[in-house]
């Protein structure tokens, strides 16, 4: 199978972003899966590198096609946003601003066929709110890069995978979305999804009260919107199953019985995933021409700087970005 290529962005300068991407760029295995390509500012590598200790070379390159991907070479797209210090930990504009030019290079580059995948480092809200960007965060930056609407976040984690009815909401509010038609279009997007990830197996749909509200005893939802729903989906010819128990749902996943969780909120899908392995957890979005992972951390502005933060998640997500790419090559 041919190997896809991967834009890694370097994350806000600040954080610990550029130092778990320098230590994944010293993972010789990751080479031998697919084609690493680091977007950021070379004076914001040096610093990690230094930070680090590791002996990696820079190979500034301006097309895709120029790179070496060999390890112990850093394989460069170089923004020359940052040129000179700045203090770790401490919110500043002009790393926000950076943080979002090296993801809208990233995207830009997905979106004109030239990698197939984008692994996110972390960004720092302030920040950006600092710099003026007219984007909150990643998702609604793929959004904007994409011109796909409410991109799908799947989190996988070990084998389960994780989709969301709604994201950032009030509980109050992501009830209101738990309805009918967001449920029936979300079933057709979520398999639409895991045939493009190459997964097979039934999709279950999470209850949303205890125990799935036991028919209408607490909680009409699964009754009046989730049930039906499911049912009609299934008619259609959808392998979907549900509604199930939240609180067995994702354990029976886990082993295997479902390929994968439409979770009817944020915290219940975020809770099993982290919980089980907070640092393997990654998200994915793959409802947009391309693919894109993250770590599902933050900046740690409390530690950077300080050469401790773990790279296990940032790994994994460039993992997850060569497992699933090749999905993305154009014929």
């Amino acid at each position: 199978m041919k190997k896809s290529t991967i834009a890694i962005t370097l994350g806000d300068p600040a954080g610990i972003g550029p130092e778990i991407v320098a230590k994944t760029f010293n993972v010789k295995e990751l080479y031998d899966k697919a084609n690493l390509l680091l977007v950021g500012d070379r004076f914001v590598l040096e610093r990690a590198l230094d930070l680090t200790g590791l002996d990696l070379k820079i190979n500034i390159i301006e097309n895709v096609e120029d790179g070496k991907y060999e390890y112990g070479t850093i394989d460069l797209i170089d923004l020359g946003i940052i040129r000179d210090d700045y203090d770790f930990g401490k919110v500043n504009a002009k790393c926000g601003e950076a943080s979002y030019q090296y993801i809208r290079k990233a995207g830009e580059l997905a979106m004109t066929g030239k990698v197939e995948s984008v692994a996110t480092s972390p960004i720092n809200k302030e920040s950006l709110r600092a710099a003026n960007v007219p984007f909150i965060g990643h998702t609604e930056m793929f959004e904007g890069i994409s011109g796909v609407h409410d991109p799908l976040t799947m989190f996988e984690v070990e084998g389960l995978r994780v989709f969301f009815l709604s994201r950032h909401l009030s509980l109050r509010d992501a009830i209101d979305q738990v309805k009918y038609d967001r449920i029936l279009d979300y079933i057709e997007r979520c398999t639409e999804a895991m045939a493009r990830l190459g997964l097979h197996g039934s999709l279950a749909v999470a209850g949303l009260n205890p125990h799935s509200g036991e028919h209408g005893l607490f909680g009409n939802e699964e009754v009046e919107e989730v049930t039906p729903a499911i049912e009609e989906a299934q008619r259609r010819g959808f392998d979907v199953v549900g509604p199930i128990g939240a609180d067995s749902v994702f354990a029976q996943a886990l082993a295997g019985k479902y390929a994968a969780v439409l979770s009817l909120y944020h915290d219940q899908g975020h809770i099993a995933t982290k919980t089980y392995n907070f640092m393997k957890t990654i998200s994915l979005t793959n409802s947009m021409p391309f693919l894109r992972t993250s770590v599902d951390h933050g900046t740690a502005y409390d530690v950077a700087g300080k050469n401790i933060a773990s790279e296990v998640s940032m790994v994994e997500a460039v993992r997850l970005a060569a497992k699933y790419g090749p999905g993305f090559i154009k014929d």
